[in-house]
């Protein structure tokens, strides 16, 4: 009897291992799985890893008074002078602090605005996309008011006329225009999933709207979210730099990736000192170029049709 009991007991133990086994992998393995399998995506999250280091780990170290500084007796160093790695600006400022600095301020302002952007298109797309009809035709057509608006005239006056503008100002300006496309982008993947079958049910069930926008069709676009938001970041970081390069963006005692690309505005940088503006130039196209790689491998992720089993 208690022979019979051990191998019931392992026979219920290895189907359980066995339908373990056969468990379709989380979105996250599924993930780094298409990151591992693509060699430039690979390469490119080990770059983003060590940008990240660069810019949040060593501006940890600096002090934020000393490297914007002026020094004028140190002004215009080149490359590996006078102990300065990438030189100095007009101001005896060393371009290496700058870097890590600036870096830092236009990853974390296109974090920042993606954060806001995600959270408020993500919740108009689902409320327009789940309910549709009137409601729909409402809150798109604001947001076709917003997104004919042109986006970096206005936020280049409001960058003007504000008192005590700041990093956090530029933010929500930016915010301000950007939760347009994300939420018809939400809008889109909703419409398709509001008659899927296991909305209906909820819905015979007696579950409320709230709880199967948020509990059921939000779980199934999670993919899509991770993917917007990689590919977003990069967006945001774009618009920051090219507010900061016109003039428009952080102010001038904040470094910025924008501010330092900006020194390519002199011909006479471009040509005789290029170690002023091309570092940042690089440092954002790197930036760039290996969100692209990784948001490429997040949307085969998320495509089944795209991805290898």
């Amino acid at each position: 009897m208690a022979d019979k009991k051990e191998n019931s007991a392992k026979t219920v133990k290895a189907k359980e291992a066995k339908d373990k086994a056969t468990l379709p992998p989380s979105g996250f393995r599924v993930a780094m799985r298409e990151i591992l399998r693509s060699k430039s995506a690979c390469i490119a999250l080990i770059i983003i890893i060590l940008i990240l280091l660069f810019t949040f780990g060593g501006s940890l170290f600096l002090n934020k008074a000393q490297v914007t500084e002026m020094n004028i007796a140190d002004a215009y160093y080149g490359w590996g002078e006078a102990g300065h790695l990438l030189g100095t600006d007009d101001g005896g400022r060393d371009i290496m602090k700058l870097l890590m600095m600036g870096g830092r301020n236009s990853i974390m302002i296109g974090i920042s605005v993606t954060l806001i952007t995600e959270i408020v298109g993500l919740i108009v797309g689902l409320v327009s996309g789940y309910y549709g009809g009137a409601i729909d035709s409402v809150i798109m057509r604001i947001v076709d008011f917003v997104q004919i608006l042109p986006q970096l005239p206005i936020i280049i006056v409001l960058t003007t006329v504000i008192r005590n503008y700041n990093a956090v100002i530029l933010v929500f300006l930016i915010a301000m225009f950007g939760w347009t496309t994300t939420a018809r982008y939400y809008r889109s993947f909703i419409l398709s999933q509001r008659d899927r079958d296991y909305v209906l049910a909820s819905k015979t069930s007696g579950s409320s709207n709230l709880q199967i926008m948020f509990r059921e069709v939000l779980p199934n676009i999670t993919s899509m979210i991770i993917i917007d938001v990689v590919l977003t970041i990069a967006g945001n970081i774009g618009i920051e730099t090219s507010l900061s390069f016109l003039g428009y963006g952080l102010p001038t005692t904040t470094p910025s990736l924008g501010t330092l690309i900006g020194f390519a505005d002199d011909p006479v940088n471009v040509i005789n000192r290029p170690w002023l503006w091309l570092p940042a130039t690089i440092l954002l196209l790197v930036i760039s170029l290996s969100i692209n790689y990784v948001g490429r491998a997040l949307q085969r992720a998320g495509d089944a049709r795209q991805r290898e089993n």
